[in-house]
């Protein structure tokens, strides 16, 4: 029987053995282990629990990016909605623009080409409606793909535009990125690294290989006891470049956090002041733009009515009101956009509620 199978036999048979040889009649079977000195096993395990701890908080950050995700693609596919509701209504006024044209036109006290402007103003507003419904279908395709979907046959839940979203304070969220698990994870990869410091200066202490057994001479049936202890020299030689090593990542940590943090303390500043800056431009153009446009298509739909005026001024008057409406929208997708970015990097849920205006300075 060749010697390699005697071993692997003698070994089950012990459980814990190490050694067992074959040679001719000699049998030797003998148990051996190692004193690990320097505190090596709680080395690492220290280093198991800090890799655990930096995959928990890597788990945390990736959900965090996969919910802006999701809110990203849900708020564009809510803005197709709302564009297209928006562009309904201008379609129902470009046929109302249509229908006192051709009644003028009729009376005779209109040109044949006010009815034709108007009708290709109708035309172009209907094909632009079209283009915002398929634009919403798509939104919801990419939507349904983060599920594992390829069919979109959901609806979406209207979004309200009018309400915009709150602007907090600039000092409160920046006292919260300290929390984020962007920066956490410095934290636990600084306790990785001190970890793996301590497991190479462990190194440098050797372990004590012992190995006790017995031996069954070849001569006749006596037995002997055998053993041996061996300590390996130049260990802590060895050992110097992993501790350099260790200790230089160690020390590099530090200057690694701060350039990071000063990375997401900029993006946290340009969409604080995204939100800031949007929903004041939403809330003039509620307070003084449209109400001011509104009136003034009134008085020029009255004036054309009443043969004062031609129909290009009214015309005129309904492509500003879409314009400000539009520009509007954009202001509030703008503010929801820099609020799901400051959710991303504060892995905080800020409710939507009455808009404080102007915010805080930062």
């Amino acid at each position: 029987m060749p010697p390699w199978r005697l071993e692997a036999a003698a070994e089950n048979l012990l459980g814990t053995g190490d050694l067992a040889t074959f040679d001719g009649a000699e049998i030797t079977i003998s148990l051996a282990s190692v004193i690990e000195r320097g505190g090596k096993r709680a080395a690492r395990s220290t280093l198991a629990d800090a890799h655990r701890q930096t995959a928990e908080l890597m788990r945390e950050g990736r959900q965090l990016d996969i919910l802006a995700e999701v809110a990203r693609r849900y708020l564009d596919a809510a803005a197709a909605h709302a564009l297209a509701a928006l562009l309904r209504e201008d379609l129902t006024q470009r046929e109302r623009l249509l229908q006192a044209a051709l009644q003028r036109r009729r009376a005779g006290i209109e040109q044949e080409a006010a009815p034709l402007s108007a009708d290709a103003q109708r035309a172009r507003t209907a094909a632009e409606l079209e283009q915002s419904v398929r634009r919403a279908q798509h939104a919801r395709q990419r939507l349904a793909v983060l599920w594992g979907s390829t069919a979109a046959d959901f609806s979406i839940v209207p979004a309200d535009f009018d309400q915009l979203p709150p602007v907090p304070s600039y000092q409160r969220v920046a006292g919260l990125l300290a929390d984020t698990p962007e920066l956490k994870w410095f934290a636990h990869e600084s306790r990785l690294r001190e970890a793996r410091l301590q497991l190479a200066r462990t190194s440098s202490i050797a372990d004590i290989d012992w190995q006790v057994g017995v031996r069954r001479l070849e001569s006749g049936s006596d037995f002997g006891l055998v053993g041996s202890i061996s300590i390996p020299l130049g260990s802590a030689a060895r050992a110097d470049s992993g501790i350099r090593a260790a200790d230089a990542e160690l020390a590099a940590i530090a200057f690694e956090r701060e350039g990071r943090e000063r990375i997401l303390q900029s993006t946290l500043v340009e969409a604080w002041a995204q939100i800031d800056l949007a929903t004041t431009q939403a809330q003039r153009i509620d307070r003084e733009v449209i109400p001011a446009l509104n009136r003034a298509a009134e008085a020029a739909e009255r004036s054309y009515r009443a043969g004062a005026s031609s129909l290009l001024e009214w015309n005129q008057m309904q492509v500003e009101i879409v314009a400000a409406r539009r520009e509007r929208l954009d202001a509030a997708l703008t503010a929801y956009r820099g609020l799901i970015e400051l959710q991303r990097l504060t892995g905080q849920t800020f409710s939507v509620g009455t808009p404080q205006a102007g915010g805080a300075t930062p």
